[in-house]
């Protein structure tokens, strides 16, 4: 979902990302606004309720951060949908692992905020309008509509607070929950046809989220099952603590490799990249890869899952995870290597799944 955003700023010190279904909603604010008024659309006022949304779900999404703070969770980036949202949080600092039931209940608990705060917003705005004696409109249909800004504010935070308690991804209520999100789609799209337009821009967001969720899940499960052993690489180039940096340089050129481990005997001291020799060479002139080699870094087990160093390469910011066992170098994964890993085996298992559900 990620890669389908583009970023718009900060929120708490978390980067915020607009999606790209995003831009849907001024076209289709604008075209109700169009069909309702005969083509006198107003198009400063369209975007006004385009801004409210974004607002709204903004607001929304800042509960759902706040609150998993408070819960040890440290979020990365939260990416804003037309009519909701998705935070995305920084597995590998959660404060220590916590037991199924456990996490079962944060989730349920962290469900809970986002709807929670839109309806406490919505009754705020509204007890607003009814203190300024404009409470009377509130319940005229269309309850949603930029000829009414002000109305628009409450309704959008009572939309908000309805539909993520809706059981599919990615509104709140519907975590991991890929089939029933499609079929939850369907109905939305049909039904939108015969009555409300809203209810197929819903279907619309809901189904492609879900497809973005779908492939995110097959990676997780790649992360989460395959071990290091069926995808870490065997035939690799090594260097030794005892190389000149030309000499690193000269056989770097030769490999396909951006990182070395550094092998003296058949211990490994070190890990150096390709960039790195070429920085110390260009500050420092020819030396021995000894001496600017990294001596602090990450190792795994055979039996390790990708997951796993997946996270070690991340939270580390290497380039380079070393295999061993019995203290023996046996492989390396790298973070090229693992991402093209992950890719093919997630589509291996989405075609057999696919397959097998034909």
């Amino acid at each position: 979902m990620r890669s389908w955003s583009i970023p718009v700023g900060r929120l708490f010190g978390v980067d915020v990302r607009l999606h790209l279904t995003f831009l849907l909603l001024p076209m289709f604010v604008f075209w109700m606004d169009y069909s309702a008024h005969q083509g006198n659309a107003n198009g400063s006022h369209d975007m006004a309720l385009v801004a409210i949304i974004l607002a709204c779900v903004a607001a929304h999404e800042a509960g759902h951060m706040l609150a998993a703070r408070r819960m040890g969770m440290v979020p990365k980036a939260v990416i804003l949908l037309p009519l909701t949202g998705v935070t995305l949080y920084d597995e590998s600092r959660l404060e220590k692992p916590q037991p199924a039931a456990l996490l079962w209940k944060r989730e349920i608990r962290l469900a809970l905020v986002g709807p929670i705060i839109s309806l406490a917003l919505g009754a705020f705005f509204a007890g607003v309008l009814i203190a300024i004696g404009r409470g009377g409109e509130l319940g005229k249909w269309p309850f949603l509509q930029a000829a009414n800004l002000p109305k628009s504010l409450v309704w959008a935070n009572f939309y908000l607070a309805a539909l993520n308690r809706m059981p599919a991804y990615p509104l709140d209520g519907g975590r991991r929950a890929v089939s029933i999100s499609n079929a939850i789609a369907m109905v939305l799209m049909l039904a939108g046809l015969f009555s409300d337009n809203w209810l197929t821009m819903i279907g619309v967001i809901v189904f492609s989220a879900a497809q973005l969720e779908e492939r995110a899940l097959v990676f997780q499960s790649v992360l989460d099952t395959v071990r290091l052993e069926e995808v870490m690489l065997t035939d690799f180039a090594t260097l030794s603590p005892a190389d000149t940096l030309e000499d690193a340089l000269e056989k770097a050129v030769h490999s396909l490799q951006d990182d070395f481990p550094v092998v003296r005997g058949g211990d490994m001291v070190g890990v150096i990249s390709k960039q790195h020799i070429l920085d110390a060479l260009r500050a420092e002139g020819n030396g021995y890869v000894q001496a600017v080699m990294n001596k602090i870094f990450e190792v795994s087990l055979r039996q390790d899952s990708l997951g796993s160093a997946f996270r070690k390469l991340t939270t580390r910011n290497s380039g380079l995870i070393p295999v061993v066992e019995d203290q023996r170098l046996i492989g390396i994964v790298t973070l090229q290597n693992l991402m093209h890993s992950m890719s093919l085996l997630a589509e291996s298992r989405k075609l057999r799944r696919d397959e097998s559900e034909s």
